[in-house]
C-alpha cells in the first residue's frame, strides 16, 4: 500500500485539540461520512485519548459537510465488514461514550448509525439545517446500534415508535421541541457553538463535572448496558442475514455515486 493510500485513510477521521476541547471530525464527505471499520477503530483512540489526557476536558464529535453521518457505509456492510467494534459500539462510541462530556455538532443529516452516535452524546448543537433519522426499517435493516434504546428515553415513545417504523426525519426544529437538541444555530456555526458550550463546562472543576455527568448518565440510562447486550443478541441473526444484505446491496445500486 502506498503511503498516499495509508494517508488517505487517515485523514477519514480527524482529530484536533482546541485548548480542552477535542474535536473529533468525521471527514469522508463525498459519502456523507459514512463510517467503515477503520474509521470506527480511529473514532475509539480519540475517545480513549479524550478521557486519558487531563487537560482535555471536553470532547466535540461532528463531520465534515453536507452531512453529519449517513451511518454505516453500506457497500462495505455488504462485502462483510461491520464499523462496530466490541465493547465500545458502533463508530466506536454508541456502546460506551467516553467518561467525560461529549456534544454532538450537527450539519446536516445524521441518519442511522450517524443518529445513534448523537444519541450516545450527552448534548447536541444542531445547525438550522440539521435533519435526524432511523432509515433502517427502508432498507431492510434495524436500528442496532442502541437507537432503539435511546430514542424513547430522550423523547416520548409513541414519537420514537413512529421514527423507527417509518423511517422519515425531523428537522433540527422538531428535535428541539422533542427535547433532543439543546440548542439550534444559524448553518455552518454548529462546531463553534459546540465549542462555546464546551469552554463554559471546561471552566469549572474537573471532579464536580465528572461527577455530575456520571450520575445524571446513570439516572438516564439506567440498565441500558445490560439492554444494549440483549437487544444486540435479539437482532443479530436479522443483521447478519441475506436479507439485510441484499437491502444494503439494492441500497448501494440505486444510490448515485454509490460505490466509495
Amino acid at each position: 500500500m502506498t503511503e498516499e493510500g495509508r494517508q488517505g485513510r487517515a485523514d477519514e477521521v480527524l482529530v484536533e485539540r482546541r485548548g480542552p476541547i477535542l474535536e473529533v471530525r468525521l471527514n469522508r464527505p463525498r459519502v456523507r461520512n459514512a463510517l467503515t471499520r477503520a474509521m470506527a477503530e480511529r473514532v475509539a483512540a480519540a475517545f480513549a485519548e479524550l478521557d486519558d489526557r487531563a487537560e482535555l476536558r471536553v470532547g466535540v464529535l461532528t463531520g465534515t459537510p453536507p452531512a453529519f453521518c449517513a451511518g454505516m457505509d453500506l457497500a462495505a456492510f455488504a462485502r462483510g465488514e461491520r464499523a462496530s467494534l466490541p465493547g465500545r459500539g458502533f463508530g466506536g462510541l454508541t456502546e460506551r461514550p467516553p467518561a467525560k462530556p461529549l456534544i454532538a455538532a450537527v450539519e446536516g443529516a445524521a441518519v442511522g448509525g450517524g443518529f445513534e452516535m448523537v444519541l450516545a452524546c450527552d448534548m447536541v448543537v444542531a445547525s438550522a439545517d440539521a435533519t435526524f433519522a432511523l432509515p433502517e426499517v427502508r432498507r431492510g435493516l434495524v436500528a442496532a446500534a442502541g437507537g432503539l434504546l435511546r430514542l424513547p428515553r430522550a423523547i416520548a415513545p409513541v414519537v420514537a415508535m413512529e421514527m423507527a417504523l417509518t423511517g422519515e426525519p425531523i428537522d433540527a426544529r422538531r428535535a428541539f421541541t422533542l427535547g433532543l437538541v439543546n440548542r439550534v444555530v444559524p448553518a455552518g456555526t454548529a462546531v463553534a457553538a459546540a465549542c462555546a458550550l464546551g469552554e463554559r463546562i471546561a471552566a469549572h472543576a474537573d471532579h464536580a463535572v465528572l461527577a455530575s455527568k456520571a450520575v445524571l448518565a446513570r439516572a438516564r440510562d439506567g440498565e441500558l448496558a445490560a439492554e444494549y447486550r440483549s437487544h444486540r443478541e435479539l437482532l443479530a441473526d436479522i443483521i447478519d442475514s441475506p436479507g439485510a444484505r441484499a437491502g444494503a446491496r439494492d441500497f448501494v445500486r440505486g444510490r448515485a455515486g454509490g460505490r466509495d
